[in-house]
């Protein structure tokens, strides 16, 4: 890793981290409740689910929501900041089902424990790693959801070769991302806060 990608994941790492310990402050991104609603997350859902993870959630779509994870899945959520999208999945998936939430912002992951023990969600965990390094076994994910990590991490090669080693055989990946339609300008490119943009 070169000292721009280091920059930039330490920089995206204390932008998360901030939103977490403070998710009422101005941010560079969108989140919290209202913004769960405007990208499609039921109003009824997000009710009944702990305010510690709808709060800060920072997401860029609905993924857990229009996601198919049948009963008794291994489900990895990776970026699962505040645990919103790894919650859904585990009362979607069942008891008999195993959800991993990953992300690398200690910070977001205190937020998404206290939601687990809130809500006594029993089959979901939240792992400090990165997202190309991944601490799962080979072919033991039946289904990934990644909601808005690849623009933010340069390691994007690694973390496809992460995905591709821990799903299993037909298993599914549900993800969403913000897409450039147009080059941006050379110095917008190099503004942080043009990163969440």
């Amino acid at each position: 890793m070169h000292d721009g990608e280091d920059r930039r994941r330490q920089g995206v790492r204390q932008a998360y981290s901030a939103a977490a310990d403070k998710p009422d402050e101005a941010h560079p991104f969108p989140l919290g409740r209202e913004f769960a609603k405007s990208l499609g997350y039921p109003k009824g859902l997000l009710a009944e689910l702990p305010d510690v993870a709808v709060d800060a959630f920072t997401g860029v779509s609905n993924v857990s929501v229009f996601a198919r994870i049948p009963n008794g899945s291994g489900v990895l959520d990776i970026g699962c900041g505040a645990g919103l999208d790894a919650l859904v999945a585990a009362r979607q998936a069942g008891d008999a089902s195993y959800v991993t939430g990953i992300d690398f912002s200690q910070n977001m992951l205190s937020r998404a424990r206290r939601a687990a023990q809130e809500s006594r969600q029993t089959n979901v965990a939240f792992v400090q790693a990165s997202a190309e390094r991944l601490p799962i076994r080979d072919r033991s994910v039946d289904v990934a959801l990644v909601n808005g990590i690849f623009n933010l991490n340069p390691a994007r090669t690694a973390i496809f070769h992460e995905l591709s080693r821990v799903m299993r055989r037909g298993g599914e990946v549900f993800a969403a991302e913000l897409v450039l339609r147009l080059p941006r300008i050379k110095k917008a490119q190099t503004q942080e806060d043009d990163w969440f943009a």
